[in-house]
């Protein structure tokens, strides 16, 4: 990358990792407490034009637009959010100075990780380590124009004075990821008429560890729920009356405790990959949402959250679906004797007695089902999760595992009790083969005759355990994502 730049008048206060304060940034802007105050006063009335005392919308996009951000890179309405702590609809100085305090430590916090040597300065190859180390692969030629755009006054290196200019009014959290996405668009809508994508740009390389987190949380909270998993199947398919108890001995008899496990494996080979692929298209398609909406892949609002969480959930569905209908058939096989199928076996007799199709019965309830789930399940998890930022925590404050127990407790049981009748009508579809003289027609004939027989409360037939299910499960699911997301360095 040639000679290193000249580090002259650079500060740093901070020579270790650890806890930074307000006074570590004004001495790294070698500024004064009065001279400070002084600017972000200037900067409040620079926006407050009316001299109003308050800011709203119409007044920060104005100054934005002052600023010379162009009119297809506004962020009023999230820097008016993130700003107004009280929810009033307005920003009043107070309220944006305790934006400004925060965001200088979130920048200072975040320069000083990326500045390794501690001479105060950013250099590229200091910034090049930190966008590998994000997952984020760039060129020399992408890297020399991401150092010009901050670097002001063209020395090379990257002040923290003109670091913080360049990310001071950029309401969302300040990761290296989000850096790199917000100088990506800036560079993309600053090049005038012939707005193209810079070659080679946004290549990342971590993409793939999406399909690690999702399947090893998949596979986590499925292990851990699986006797009720068993349980809530038998209840299901019983067209009489249904009660826990008798089931919970039948269980028993067949297999003892390993009974309750019955299925268990293959479940974990369904679910591995149909977590992780519901997550990874989960992002990816959040990417396309926001590209098509022209937002920040933060906030494509509830309905980008639904229809990229049914999406995904179709596609992860469809793809390992007559895995499903293998595990629900190992399930409900009656076996007096204790001996259970091998899966292998089980597979063949279905193949050879019933034909191909068989083993896409249910998919269209399953379908039709999984759609609203996921899209009410992930779009719920991350909308109390946002609020849990906006209500309960500091603004830069990530949320905690209890916080986000809690988020994914909510939503897995409110998705869940939504689509449970669908639930019930793919399962019996799936259990029921193809050869017997009841046989089911179909998804309407389901319908028609459990409606019928069993009234409306056939329908919800193991709810309850079902909800007992997908509590832990959804909670220990999100957990593990979470917890996985970062050990694999992709939040």
């Amino acid at each position: 990358m040639g000679p290193k730049p000249a580090t002259e008048g650079c500060c740093n206060p901070v020579k270790k990792p650890g806890p930074v304060s307000m006074d570590h940034v004004l001495l790294a802007l070698r500024e004064a407490k009065e001279e400070r105050d002084l600017r972000i006063r200037s900067l409040f009335n620079f926006f407050d034009v009316a001299n109003a005392g308050f800011l709203d919308y119409a007044q920060i996009e104005a100054g934005l637009s002052a600023l010379q951000i162009p009119p297809e890179y506004k962020y009023a309405k999230d820097l008016l959010k993130v700003c107004d702590a009280n929810r009033d609809g307005r920003v009043d100085y107070h309220e944006f100075r305790r934006y400004m305090d925060a965001k200088e430590l979130e920048l200072y916090r975040i320069f000083q990780a990326i500045d390794v040597e501690h001479n105060g300065c950013i250099l590229p190859e200091e910034l090049w380590d930190a966008l590998v180390k994000a997952g984020i692969e760039i060129d020399d030629e992408e890297l020399a124009r991401f150092v010009e755009h901050v670097d002001k006054d063209n020395n090379g290196i990257i002040t923290f004075e003109e670091w913080r200019d360049f990310l001071l009014l950029y309401p969302h959290e300040a990761t290296i990821e989000n850096i790199y996405h917000h100088w990506e668009r800036v560079c993309l809508v600053d090049i005038g008429e012939h707005a193209v994508i810079p070659h080679g740009i946004a290549k990342h390389v971590h993409r793939s560890k999406y399909f690690i987190a999702g399947g090893i949380a998949g596979a986590a909270s499925r292990t851990a729920t699986a006797p009720l998993d068993r349980l809530k199947v038998i209840l299901q398919v019983q067209t009489t009356h249904a009660h826990i108890g008798p089931a919970l001995k039948k269980i028993w008899k067949e297999g003892g405790i390993l009974g309750f496990f019955r299925g268990n494996g293959i479940n974990v080979v369904k679910v591995a990959p149909e977590s992780a692929i519901k997550f990874y298209a989960y992002e990816m398609l959040k990417n396309v949402i926001c590209d098509i909406k022209g937002e920040d892949k933060g906030d494509i609002g509830t309905s980008g959250r639904l229809l990229a969480g049914g999406m995904a959930g179709a596609v992860a569905q469809t793809v390992i679906y007559q895995l499903d209908l293998v595990k629900a058939r190992l399930q409900t096989y009656s076996c007096e004797s204790g001996k259970v199928p091998k899966v292998g076996t089980l597979t063949k007799d279905i193949w050879l007695k019933e034909g191909s199709r068989a083993f896409y019965k249910g998919l269209l309830p399953s379908l039709l089902g999984i759609i609203p789930y996921a899209g009410i399940d992930l779009a719920a998890y991350e909308t109390l999760k946002d609020m849990s930022k906006t209500y309960i925590l500091h603004h830069d404050s990530e949320p905690g595992p209890l916080i986000q127990l809690g988020c994914g407790t909510i939503s897995g049981a409110l998705g869940a009790t939504c689509v449970y009748p669908l639930q019930v009508i793919r399962t019996r579809m799936q259990a029921q083969q193809a050869n017997t003289t009841d046989a089911y027609k179909g998804m309407a004939d389901v319908f028609r005759r459990t409606f019928q027989h069993e009234g409306l409360r056939g329908f919800y037939k193991g709810l309850f355990p079902n909800l007992l299910k997908v509590v832990p499960a959804a909670s220990i699911t999100y957990m593990v994502y979470e917890s996985m997301k970062k050990s694999l360095d992709l939040d």
